[in-house]
């Protein structure tokens, strides 16, 4: 798959995965929903901004800094984008299960740098 092939398949779908939570969000009545109705919720917020940030971190590598091939340059944002919307994620449940506070923070901030790190390490070791 070509670079500009990805970009456009990518936008596409990530326009689409928006359409799906606005979708998801004018139909679910958060106080009467059950627990399906937030999952899809939270869901469709992952994939939607997993996607965006993916696009956004990859044109920020691939444009200004340009240092990687553009290969590499996809791997790392949709890496980092996966991480990012999974910590907006976690913390809009934290924050819907009046489990928000700055020490829930601080370990979700450090677990998922040493996930981060991991993954770095891990892709450098091999």
């Amino acid at each position: 798959m070509t670079l500009k092939k990805y970009l456009w398949v990518m936008s596409a779908l990530t326009a689409v995965c928006w359409g799906i939570f606005l979708f998801v969000a004018g139909l679910v009545d958060p106080t009467a929903t059950n627990w399906l109705g937030f999952l899809l919720f939270y869901l469709a917020l992952f994939v939607s901004l997993s996607g965006t940030i993916a696009l956004i971190g990859f044109l920020f590598r691939f444009v200004i800094m340009k240092k990687e091939l553009a290969f590499n340059s996809v791997k790392v944002a949709f890496r980092q984008s996966f991480l990012f919307s999974l910590f907006i994620v976690i913390l809009l449940v934290l924050k819907a299960a009046a489990l928000f506070n700055w020490l829930n923070l601080l370990l979700l901030v450090v677990i998922l740098s040493i996930l981060e790190l991991f993954l770095i390490s891990y892709k450098n070791s091999r």
